[in-house]
């Protein structure tokens, strides 16, 4: 599944969404059962649309713990798919490297880590939520300009 795909599974699944999201779109968002078994770097790559290099360097941050077969080569299991989907959602959020390390840092510390983890998150999504209104201004500026020049707005 490329990124285009991955993307397309969670814009659809967004459009079943009427009113807040539910938990259940963002299960079925970091749902690996379509992963049978043990993935080599090049397959993780494509489907999350980011390169070796990148899954090498989160490796090498302390982002994820990849298992290695006999010949060494990174086997990349469904939990770490999971968490790298989490990653890659982030990182497109805008989530600094940074926080991304102090939260998983906090999530492998355990179970006592989770009001703090919360409050990252927390803090996160407000960011978020900002750079959304910023957006729709943006967009809203965008369409103004194109229906002055006699286009249509909204295609």
């Amino acid at each position: 599944m490329a990124s285009d795909d991955l993307m397309n599974k969670v814009l659809s699944n967004l459009d079943e969404v009427d009113g807040p999201m539910s938990i259940e779109v963002i299960h079925r968002l970091a749902d690996t059962s379509g992963v049978e078994g043990p993935m080599g770097i090049a397959e993780v790559a494509q489907l999350l649309d980011v390169s070796p290099h990148t899954l090498r360097y989160y490796e090498r941050i302390g982002l994820l713990q990849v298992d290695r077969d006999g010949n060494g080569h990174r086997r990349y299991g469904a939990e770490v798919v999971r968490r790298l989907v989490f990653l890659t959602r982030m990182r497109l959020s805008g989530m600094a490297m940074r926080d991304l390390q102090h939260y998983v840092g906090l999530v492998d510390a355990g179970e006592d880590t989770v009001p703090e983890r919360l409050d990252l998150l927390l803090e996160h999504r407000d960011t978020v939520r900002r750079q959304i209104r910023e957006l729709t201004l943006s967009l809203a500026a965008t369409e103004y300009k194109i229906a002055t020049y006699g286009g249509r707005a909204g295609s």
